[in-house]
């Protein structure tokens, strides 16, 4: 997803002169055939335009798109976006680009756009809605399952019930009658239960980041109450229950509609959970925990970090450097204001080169998993959010366990005295 975050980034600030950058999004249902006919009909298309330079331009970006369609046999389950033309340099020079990217989840959306910028917001929707939210949808004639990601739907299990109406007869077999209809609405309780645990209960942990109960009557509200439902999803149940008018995809449309407003703040309830945890810790002193880049590098290095959390928007860039003359390594971080001030890396009156840079943010996406922690992004549009980026520099840490004082306070100096010192 990081990598996916920067190339949409990349493809975003790209601009073309005229109109030969052309944007190509194919849904997962689509077909290969469909699209070379509809790319050879675009050529045709293409070759009408006056300008001579442009008309060049676009059909020489078909043409490319058209051979690396010829690499997919099928069009990959989650879809696929192909992004091709001449774009335009720092230093104002045409540099050709053709990318095809696989999403990492399902893209519901068909698209063919000629333009001087390349179309990335359906890729970047996939990006904004990242969480998975599992559906309910239960009234007296059946149950739906299904989860929602983005804009993007899938059904899961459905299936149809026959409870009987009260009986409005009279006699001695009245009681016998609510007895089978209190036990029949009892064992379809405990089925769509049972179901539930098997298809939002992954390796004991729940696979959904949320979980909506919506329906007509008092089946919901009977299913959220009962024991017979996993206490793990009845903690990630958002919103209480919802009244909807129809059973079934219909009342699984409104339903996503009616909690559309409690799913788009679960981001942020996930977000002041982590700080929440991280100030639980500072508050009371645990030391399982470190604020800011030299504590938790360093206890990234020992590997006690358990949870990196990281602002997404932080600008630090990791240089890898080399004394030439004595082929020793040293690695430093630098803020963009650092890197302004300094164009160029001495120590002891020796030049060092730059062996590696790259933003710290992309350093930690690719490595973290080596140091057997897990990363966490985090936005500063929360008020704990906004707090964390002020107060600790947008980078901290939760630890496994306790790291001794003195040497955070060691490293803290001896990095210090490395980069305001040493170099120049």
């Amino acid at each position: 997803m990081w990598k996916l975050k920067k190339l949409i980034k990349m493809l975003d600030n790209a601009r073309g002169d005229g109109t030969s950058m052309i944007s190509l999004i194919v849904p997962p249902k689509g077909k290969i055939s469909d699209v070379s006919r509809k790319l050879a009909e675009e050529a045709g298309t293409a070759s009408n335009i006056k300008s001579r330079v442009n008309r060049l331009s676009v059909c020489g970006a078909i043409s490319s798109l058209s051979e690396r369609l010829k690499r997919y046999n099928n069009i990959p389950e989650n879809g696929l976006a192909l992004y091709c033309g001449t774009v335009l340099t720092v230093d104002n020079k045409e540099k050709k680009l053709c990318i095809d990217i696989e999403p990492f989840k399902p893209i519901n959306t068909s698209l063919y756009m000629c333009d001087n910028k390349f179309h990335v917001d359906p890729l970047r929707d996939l990006l904004e809605a990242d969480s998975k939210f599992g559906f309910i949808i239960m009234d007296g004639s059946g149950t739906l399952f299904a989860t929602l990601s983005g804009n993007t739907r899938t059904i899961l299990y459905t299936f149809s019930v026959d409870l009987p109406k009260k009986h409005g007869r009279g006699g001695q077999s009245a009681l016998r009658f609510a007895r089978l209809r209190m036990e029949k609405r009892h064992n379809y309780l405990r089925k769509v239960a049972e179901l539930s645990t098997q298809f939002f209960i992954t390796n004991d942990r729940p696979n959904v980041a949320g979980l909506i109960l919506a329906g007509l009557a008092d089946f919901k509200k009977e299913l959220a109450e009962t024991d017979m439902l996993d206490q793990r999803l009845k903690r990630i149940i958002i919103g209480g229950t919802f009244d909807v008018s129809y059973g079934g995809e219909n009342g699984l449309n409104q339903a996503i509609e009616l909690a559309s407003e409690n799913l788009s703040q679960v981001k942020f309830i996930q977000e002041k959970k982590l700080l929440s945890k991280l100030m639980e810790q500072i508050a009371q002193d645990t030391g399982k925990y470190s604020i800011g880049l030299k504590e938790t590098l360093f206890a990234l290095d020992s590997r006690s970090i358990e949870t990196i959390i990281v602002w997404e928007g932080i600008e630090v860039t990791r240089y890898k450097l080399k004394n030439e003359t004595t082929g020793e390594e040293k690695v430093i971080y630098l803020t963009v204001e650092q890197t302004k001030q300094r164009s160029h890396f001495v120590q002891d009156n020796i030049e060092l080169k730059i062996i590696e840079s790259e933003p710290l943010l992309d350093w930690f996406a690719e490595n973290y998993k080596q140091f057997g922690a897990t990363l966490e992004f985090v936005t500063d549009k929360s008020e704990l959010g906004s707090q964390f980026v002020k107060g600790f520099g947008g980078i901290a840490g939760l630890l496994r366990y306790k790291l001794e004082c003195g040497l955070l306070a060691g490293i803290d100096d001896e990095v210090e005295e490395e980069e305001d010192e040493d170099f120049i």
